[in-house]
């Protein structure tokens, strides 16, 4: 008895801890049409254990992959391609998501948006122009 209970327990941690990277998704929504933010999130508003703070408030559709993850770090822990950036001519891609109202915005209106969401007005943060040429070619 205690080595079927034992085999079960071994079982089922060996499923439960063998999910993929890819695997680790938020949806954001919960609409059947609902986008996924992938990597290491920590609530439904698209923060990460990388970046949390109040104004940490959006996913970067990355273009190599087409996922939204919360940061460049979330996507170097998952995936094994190295980013691409997207150029000035694809600047009218939807590629920002607002993790308040999970509206897409081109990178055009994210850049220049002020750090505000151009459709619940929330506040972006304005430290994540820090990291835009890991993400947009510049003009």
């Amino acid at each position: 008895m205690y080595k079927i209970i034992f085999v079960i327990c071994i079982l089922f941690s060996l499923l439960s801890c063998n999910k993929s990277k890819q695997e680790t998704a938020v949806d954001t929504n919960k609409s059947k049409d609902s986008i996924k933010v992938y990597g290491q999130t920590v609530d439904n508003e698209t923060r990460c254990i990388h970046y949390h703070s109040q104004l940490d408030i959006i996913a970067i559709k990355f273009k190599c992959c087409k996922k939204y993850y919360p940061c460049y770090e979330c996507h170097q822990e998952a995936e094994i391609h190295k980013p691409q950036v997207w150029s000035v001519a694809e600047q009218d891609q939807k590629a920002i998501l607002c993790g308040v109202c999970k509206q897409e915005l081109t990178i055009k209106e994210y850049l220049n948006s002020g750090n505000k969401c151009t459709s619940c007005k929330s506040n972006f943060n304005p430290g994540c122009s820090l990291h835009y040429h890991l993400y947009f070619e510049k003009e």
